[in-house]
């Protein structure tokens, strides 16, 4: 049997949501299920996430989604679609570039969705909507302010302390990060100190959660900042791991019984797929995939997206305007050139077999597209892929073979621009 016969009789039909019953079987009873996306401006990705994550939490409990986006961005949310209040309005006040990954059409339409599911539900039984990412510094610095000013004033102290540190610096977190560079001097005491306070100090109640996740985050981010500007390994290592503590967090937050609770994750692949089955293992990088499955085990299952052609919505520079793009065929010898040559289109499943049961292809290490939000299509020559396990990397991978680009609520503000050194080793690949 060729690798094409094999490919072919691997594919399970992907024509609608009732297409997904292989995978909600895969699923079983995990706690975790992460799902990916190959670019962050692609629709048929968010569209098919959606869907996903409507039968997790409708048929198997889920009882929280995580976001790669900020935490206080997220509340926001959280409080829409737990509340009486459509969605889109926080949504679209999302600032930090670049906005389109949550502020678009078909994150409004599952989160107006997720509003109407939760209605149905008493308030502490009501799926939320979090952030896992680390770069809200001031942002969380700022939620926590207001917080302990009005709740926590034995703690003032701490929180302000921590306040005029990163004030010194002025209101930019990598001009912090660059000044700790070349002076030893940081705000790393002030942090811990803020951390420990609002930790001890803080109610079990979903304020004083949030008040919690805010003072990790900016602790997180404080070593996410001073990270950043040395390149390597680290600066990523630190933002998935705190990304993996959120969701650990959360699971134990909105747990109702003796387990904690179901949790859906959305993030890029490179997040997503499990580091150990890529080259960044050997570049010293783990990620929220793997640290899931060394957490977790079998109650961790990690979905994966791919596709051939078509159009994504990204940036051609950091904080620029973004646009549409065109997406050329993937290139040879790539897995998504042997899924398009063997499957072609439109959607096919994959649910992975175990080891000692499964085709060849899936242990062959192949290029994968990886398209971030800064994206330069006449460069995929010479980036974009990350050598790729399939089998190894994923529990289930979702094939799309040509796709659209989503659709944002607004332009991008010309500030706020975040770089991510993606390790400082992968440059094609920015901000997954």
């Amino acid at each position: 049997m060729t690798v094409l016969d094999e490919v072919r009789r691997s594919a399970l039909p992907l024509t609608g949501p009732g297409d997904l019953d292989p995978l909600l079987e895969r699923v079983g009873e995990a706690r975790f299920v992460l799902i990916g996306e190959a670019s962050h401006g692609t629709h048929d990705f968010y569209a098919w996430r959606a869907e996903l994550t409507r039968r997790l939490i409708a048929e198997k409990g889920f009882g929280f989604v995580g976001v790669e986006g900020d935490w206080p961005d997220c509340e926001r949310v959280h409080r829409a679609v737990t509340g009486d209040t459509d969605p889109f309005e926080a949504l679209y006040t999302f600032q930090r570039w670049p906005t389109f990954m949550w502020a678009n059409h078909e994150v409004v339409e599952f989160c107006r969705w997720l509003r109407r599911w939760n209605a149905g539900f008493p308030p502490g039984r009501r799926c939320g909507f979090h952030g896992l990412d680390v770069y809200s510094l001031w942002e969380s610095l700022r939620s926590v302010r207001r917080y302990a000013a009005a709740h926590l004033p034995d703690e003032m102290d701490s929180v302000m302390g921590a306040l005029y540190c990163f004030e010194a610096y002025g209101h930019d977190p990598q001009q912090y990060g660059l000044a700790t560079r070349l002076v030893p001097e940081t705000c790393e005491d002030e942090v811990v100190n803020l951390l420990k306070s609002v930790i001890r100090a803080a109610p079990e109640d979903e304020r004083g959660f949030s008040a919690r996740q805010n003072a990790e985050t900016v602790a997180g981010a404080e070593r996410y900042y001073r990270a950043m500007v040395g390149g390597g390994p680290e600066s990523w290592n630190i933002r998935d791991v705190h990304m993996a503590d959120t969701m650990d967090r959360l699971a134990d937050f909105h747990s109702t019984g003796s387990s904690g609770a179901k949790g859906v994750v959305w993030a890029h692949n490179t997040h997503i797929g499990d580091a150990r089955a890529t080259d960044m293992a050997a570049a010293g990088m783990t990620n929220l995939g793997q640290l899931a499955r060394e957490r977790h085990g079998a109650d961790a299952v990690l979905v994966g997206f791919g596709s051939h052609h078509g159009s994504v919505v990204a940036a051609d520079r950091w904080g620029a305007q973004h646009h549409v793009m065109r997406v050329p065929p993937a290139r040879p010898a790539s897995l998504e050139a042997l899924l398009h040559e063997a499957v072609g289109g439109p959607e096919a499943l994959f649910v992975v077999p175990p080891e000692g049961s499964r085709a060849a292809f899936y242990d062959e290490p192949m290029g994968h597209r990886a398209i971030g939000v800064v994206y330069h299509p006449e460069r995929e020559r010479w980036g974009n892929y990350v050598p790729t396990v399939m089998g190894r990397r994923y529990d289930a991978f979702i094939w799309l073979d040509a796709t659209k680009a989503l659709h944002p609520l607004h332009g991008e503000p010309w500030h706020d621009a975040e770089p991510e050194t993606y390790g400082g080793t992968r440059p094609a690949a920015h901000r997954m």
